[in-house]
């Protein structure tokens, strides 16, 4: 729908209808609310990005790990940059008044599951981070299961693997997940500007960091 990821907080139904033109009792036979139309914009977000980051890291050999890694980071850079404002509308700032449902929950870890996946290669490969981590919060550590449980993928991924992952795995693939869309959501909402000048390179220079950290072998 043209424009919608752009409108944000003030997405209404009838400038959607408008937008798309139709008139707008057409529109509520498929969204009943704005908010429902604004979680279908945001799955839709999600699964694009997911889309988008894991088909340039499925096009990497599998015992590649370190660049499987890169591969998908520069994949979400990517989407991220050539959509930003249904990036914007994932991982900006909260629409007053509206409460994700749970099942915007499942597209938007398909990322982060991949990311675990690669982790989880790297451990039955015996690599472990070059400084091992803190031990997560045990709070901490039951949301990422909790978050992992909820991916069709992660439960057929981990059901395929003999061992349970250990707790380095976990702890990494949060700092490693925050720490990328950390540096994606910064560029895309300026902070980098007058900064940093060349992007690309200080973004592989960091996610070469987060890959040594990781202990992702070339």
């Amino acid at each position: 729908m043209p424009g919608c990821a752009t409108e944000g907080a003030n997405l209404s139904l009838r400038a959607v209808a408008r937008d798309a033109g139709l008139v707008p009792s057409a529109l509520y036979r498929y969204f009943p609310s704005r908010d429902a139309l604004l979680t279908a914009l945001i799955a839709d977000a999600y699964a694009a990005l997911a889309v988008g980051a894991k088909a340039t890291e499925a096009a990497v050999p599998r015992d590649e790990l370190r660049a499987r890694f890169l591969a998908l980071s520069h994949g979400v850079r990517s989407w991220a940059l050539d959509h930003p404002a249904e990036y914007a509308l994932i991982y900006g700032s909260p629409v007053p008044g509206y409460a994700a449902p749970p099942e915007t929950v499942g597209p938007a870890s398909e990322v982060v599951v991949t990311l675990i996946g690669i982790l989880f290669d790297a451990a039955e490969r015996g690599l472990r981070p070059t400084v091992p981590p803190r031990p997560l919060p045990a709070a901490t550590a039951a949301d990422l299961r909790r978050l992992l449980d909820q991916s069709p993928r992660a439960k057929s991924d981990r059901a395929d693997r003999a061992d349970p992952a250990p707790e380095s795995v976990f702890a990494i693939g949060f700092t490693l997940w925050t720490q990328l869309f950390g540096l994606v959501t910064f560029e895309v909402f300026g902070r980098l500007d007058d900064l940093i000048t060349d992007r690309r390179e200080y973004f592989e220079y960091q996610t070469l960091v987060m890959a040594d950290l990781a202990g992702l072998s070339s």
